[in-house]
C-alpha cells in the first residue's frame, strides 16, 4: 500500500521526465537527419567574422580614373537575405539573364562595382546541375552589384576528373580576358541560400560554403576548405594555386588548406546563417585510391606544383548558350585536355 502511494505521488514527475527525454531524443534525431537546420551555437574557432564586420573585411576596388559612374553602395539595397530556391520563377530569371553579355559577363548599369570577380566552375557531364546553378546564381550576383564573369571549365573524358587543375585552368583563362581582382572557386552542385554571402574576396582566403545542408548546416572539421571559396588573385598567386596532381575525387581541398597555412594566411568564415548552401543531388564519386599518396607528394613538392607548372590545351574556347523557356544564360568555357605536369 505504501509503495502504491509513493508511485502515485511520483507518477506526474516520472511522466514529465519521460516527455522531456522523448523530446530530447527526437530533437537529436531531427538534427541527425537535417530536419532542424538552425545552429544552436556557432563555434568561436570556426566563425571568424561577425555580421557587423563582414562588409569592411571585403577587398574593394577603387574608382578608376575617368569613370563616368559613381561607386556602387558597399551594401546593395537590393539584397533579400535568405533565398528560397523554389520561389525563383522563369519570369524573374529571364529578366536577370537578359542583361548577361556573351561569355557570362555582367556589370551594373547605374554605378561602378566595387568588386571585379571571376567565378570558376569545374565541370564534366553535369548539364542539369549547371543549368540549375546558373538560373539561381545570376540573379544573386546582380543583386550584389558584382562586375563578374562566369567561367565553366570542362574536362575531356581521357582521364579521371581533376577538379583542382580545372580551377588553375580557370584562373589562367579568366585572366586572359579581364584583370579580375577576385576569384570564386565554385562546385557546380552548390546553391547559395543567402544573398548577403557576398561573391567577393576578403582580406584572407574565405570559405564561403561552411554551412551545407548535407552536413546539417555544420562544419564537419575546421580544416575543410572545399565547396565554394573566395581567394584574391594576389593570394592565389602567392599560394601557387591548387595542386595539379589530384586526379579523381578527394584530397585537393585539404592540400589547399595546407598551402594557406604554409603561407601564414588564415581561413575566414562568415556567420553560419549567411554561409548556407544546399547541395543538388548527384551520383557520388568513388574516392581516389591515390589521394593519400598525392597528399604525401605535394607536402614535399608543392612549391613547384600549381599554376607555375600548369600544362593543358584548349580544345574549344568560346561562348556557350542555353535556352530554357526563354530564360537563357551564357557561360564562357574552355574544353581542355590535360598536359603532363612536371
Amino acid at each position: 500500500m505504501r509503495l502504491y502511494v509513493i508511485l502515485k505521488a511520483l507518477a506526474p514527475k516520472l511522466v514529465l521526465i519521460g516527455i522531456l527525454l522523448w523530446c530530447y531524443a527526437n530533437r537529436l534525431l531531427l538534427r541527425r537527419y537535417g530536419l532542424i537546420p538552425e545552429h544552436s551555437v556557432e563555434p568561436h574557432n570556426v566563425v571568424t567574422a561577425s555580421e557587423e564586420s563582414i562588409w569592411h573585411d571585403l577587398i574593394q576596388d577603387t574608382l578608376p580614373p575617368g569613370a563616368l559612374k559613381p561607386l556602387c553602395a558597399l551594401v546593395s539595397a537590393e539584397l533579400l537575405g535568405e533565398v528560397v530556391i523554389k520561389s525563383l520563377s522563369l519570369t524573374s530569371i529571364g529578366a536577370s539573364l537578359a542583361a548577361v553579355r556573351p561569355g557570362g559577363l555582367w556589370s551594373p548599369t547605374s554605378c561602378t562595382s566595387r568588386f571585379h570577380v571571376a567565378i570558376i566552375i569545374p565541370y564534366r557531364d553535369r548539364e542539369k546541375s549547371l543549368q540549375t546553378l546558373m538560373h539561381h546564381l545570376h540573379p544573386i550576383l546582380q543583386r550584389q552589384q558584382i562586375d563578374y564573369g562566369i567561367y565553366v571549365i570542362e574536362q575531356t573524358f581521357s582521364k579521371p576528373f581533376n577538379r583542382a587543375k580545372l580551377f588553375n585552368i580557370g584562373y589562367s583563362e579568366a585572366l586572359k580576358h579581364n584583370n579580375y581582382s577576385c576569384l570564386i572557386f565554385h562546385d557546380v552542385d552548390l546553391l547559395p541560400l543567402n544573398d548577403r554571402n557576398m561573391y567577393a574576396c576578403s582580406q584572407q582566403p574565405r570559405h564561403m560554403s561552411s554551412s551545407i545542408n548535407i552536413f546539417r548546416y555544420n562544419l564537419p572539421y575546421a580544416e575543410l576548405f572545399g565547396g565554394v571559396s573566395a581567394i584574391s588573385a594576389a593570394q592565389f598567386r602567392k599560394l601557387n594555386g591548387f595542386s595539379n596532381r589530384y586526379f579523381g575525387w578527394g584530397g585537393e581541398d585539404d592540400d589547399m588548406y595546407e598551402r594557406v597555412k604554409k603561407q601564414r594566411m588564415s581561413i575566414t568564415r562568415w556567420p553560419m546563417h549567411i554561409s548556407r548552401y544546399t547541395m543538388l543531388s548527384h551520383r557520388k564519386e568513388t574516392p581516389s585510391e591515390h589521394r593519400f599518396e598525392q597528399a604525401s607528394y605535394t607536402a614535399d613538392k608543392e612549391v613547384g606544383d600549381g599554376i607555375t607548372n600548369l600544362h593543358y590545351s584548349v580544345i574549344s574556347n568560346g561562348g556557350r548558350h542555353h535556352t530554357l523557356a526563354n530564360a537563357h544564360f551564357s557561360v564562357h568555357y574552355a574544353l581542355t585536355q590535360e598536359g603532363n605536369s612536371q
